[in-house]
């Protein structure tokens, strides 16, 4: 009587979507050219991926009713000027005090320039960021990232989503693009102008008195023009 010869092989049936992929081994076995489903030898594997949502201002005060947390990545100057009330900070950069020869020229530079002119600070990426959010929140929380331009918090987004984090949302081109009054605030100005610092602020201080004096000038003149004429008569002459 001939023997029977049995083998065995396995092969994997997987399935994809947009959040998750599954793998799912089955063990065949062969007898006389016939194939025989077998049972399955391995437990199902997930892997979840997050899908960041972009959202208007009106649609992120809509999450905060919802449950989300917000948590604001800007640095510390922008925060402290103004921030949604109840928010958590974790700063995707941090100031950069580091003090070898590389780091003290191109913070001098930086200093000059667009720290005088914009009131930005120096800074570096803050190699905590991910292990400090892990620290307060599961990758299950619901968390609403918020920086000032929406550069900052997509680029936080990616890191969390990455990192496991499921439901994260930022609000599209920022904090700089929201109206007067839509979130409850905490700071010295508006949520809108928490950027704005340095030299740039003060120009348009001055602009503003400078033109108030040319056009009151001008209105002078033009209603009063024999009075004008004799203060012109009075002012010095080199």
């Amino acid at each position: 009587m001939a023997g029977i010869a049995f083998g065995t092989c396995c092969s994997t049936i997987s399935s994809t979507s947009n959040f998750r992929t599954s793998c799912l081994k089955l063990e065949t076995r062969t007898h006389r050219g016939g194939t025989i489903l077998g049972k399955p030898n391995s437990v199902r594997t997930l892997a979840i991926r997050a899908e960041v949502n972009f959202v208007s201002a009106d649609e992120a005060k809509e999450l905060i009713a919802e449950g989300y947390t917000v948590i604001d990545v800007r640095d510390k100057s922008q925060y402290d000027r103004a921030h949604i009330k109840s928010c958590y900070h974790v700063p995707l950069f941090i100031e950069n005090q580091d003090n070898d020869i590389g780091t003290i020229v191109k913070r001098t530079v930086h200093n000059n320039f667009s720290g005088l002119f914009f009131g930005l600070p120096f800074t570096k990426p803050n190699p905590e960021f991910v292990q400090s959010v892990k620290g307060q929140f599961s990758p299950q929380s619901k968390l609403l990232l918020v920086c000032q331009e929406g550069l900052r918090s997509a680029a936080a987004a990616s890191r969390l989503e990455q990192a496991g984090f499921q439901d994260i949302a930022c609000i599209t081109s920022g904090l700089q693009k929201v109206k007067p009054g839509a979130f409850d605030a905490v700071g010295s100005t508006e949520l809108q102008d928490a950027g704005k610092a340095g030299l740039v602020t003060i120009q348009g201080k001055i602009s503003a008195v400078l033109g108030t004096v040319l056009v009151c000038a001008y209105l002078f003149i033009t209603f009063f023009p024999d009075q004008a004429e004799k203060l012109l008569q009075l002012a010095p002459t080199g």
